[in-house]
């Protein structure tokens, strides 16, 4: 039977495969794509049985029309706006996600970056480092104490909860957003709830956010978010690229706005070089340069989140091929 089924692994993930063919066995065999954008999975995708998608690229209404036999479309992740799911869900095609995986990660992650910015790490590593800065804590005053200041969790998923655990262990004030979360959740976490966005923006000493990319949350955190925030914040971005105006961050830092910015997603990765943020991270006369921390979507690696995510992802597949009911089926 393995000859008859397919499983593709569109992008991202392209070893041995021996995760994926361990859990398919003789179900089906397993290809890896390798596709660096869509148009690379022309010819090659029709007729496969199953998809796993990670971020590398998108699946557009393009590929899922050219799909002839598709019993699922797994987004090896938590959020799914590189897939059109309404598009597949015309087709019949179920798309699932991976909803726990690596979550400690990302939380862990988003609080990591919060304690390299608040507590001068960062800064003070940037500036010795290149050369102006003297060996004393001058180079990153001022710094205040992370007990009792307030973290604002955007969106309180499951890793918007483990960041506000994590936040409320050091002793901060934890206060959250998330206005599709049913009530009750503030008192079961023992943190605040605020009913607009603004109300969060305005108290937070470090804004971080867990939300899902929608038309909603596209650019929600812009310039004009930025400035309500206390000047001398801190902004920590995990989720999403596009939740985040990223061309407002380079102002917003060198104007003191931002003390420091975390950003682990981008809304074009990699980014281009004229990226205006990258252009200032690059800049050792912009603000950026000693106070932005950039990375290139890695949140949520461990090896073991990544074999967790693999074999999850997969075995979602398998259950789509035998006919078993499909678990975090989102269209």
């Amino acid at each position: 039977m393995k000859e008859d089924y397919c499983v593709a692994i569109a992008d991202f993930i392209a070893d041995e495969l021996e995760p994926e063919r361990g859990i398919l066995g003789d179900t089906a065999r397993v290809v890896a794509l390798d596709a660096k954008r869509e148009e690379d999975l022309i010819g090659q995708i029709e007729d496969v049985d199953a998809i796993v998608l990670y971020h590398a690229i998108s699946i557009t209404r393009a590929t899922i029309e050219r799909l002839t036999r598709c019993k699922v479309i797994v987004r090896g992740g938590v959020g799914y706006d590189n897939v059109d799911w309404r598009a597949a869900r015309e087709h019949g095609i179920p798309v699932a996600i991976v909803p726990d995986y690596g979550s400690e990660e990302v939380a862990d992650t988003a609080i990591a970056m919060t304690l390299a910015l608040t507590r001068g790490i960062h800064l003070q590593n940037s500036r010795l480092r290149s050369g102006p800065g003297v060996w004393d804590y001058t180079n990153a005053v001022p710094l205040t104490r992370l007990r009792g200041s307030v973290f604002g969790v955007v969106g309180l998923g499951r890793i918007g909860s483990a960041a506000a655990l994590r936040a409320k262990a050091l002793g901060m004030d934890v206060v959250f957003y998330d206005p599709y979360k049913p009530d009750g959740y503030d008192r079961t976490l023992g943190i605040r709830r605020v009913e607009t966005l603004e109300e969060l923006l305005a108290q937070s000493m470090v804004v971080s956010i867990h939300c899902p990319h929608t038309e909603e949350t596209r650019e929600m955190i812009n310039g004009s978010a930025i400035a309500q925030m206390p000047k001398g914040s801190y902004l920590v971005n995990t989720a999403r690229g596009a939740i985040v105006d990223t061309d407002a961050i380079p102002e917003a830092l060198a104007s003191g706005q931002l003390a420091g910015a975390g950003i682990d997603v981008l809304p074009q990765e990699p980014p281009a070089e004229d990226d205006p943020l990258v252009v200032a991270w690059r800049d050792p006369k912009h603000a950026a340069h000693e106070r932005l921390i950039l990375n290139p979507h890695c949140a949520f690696y461990s090896e073991e989140g990544l074999l967790d995510i693999r074999t999850k992802s997969t075995e979602t597949c398998r259950r789509a091929i035998v006919g078993e009911a499909l678990r975090n089926v989102v269209n």
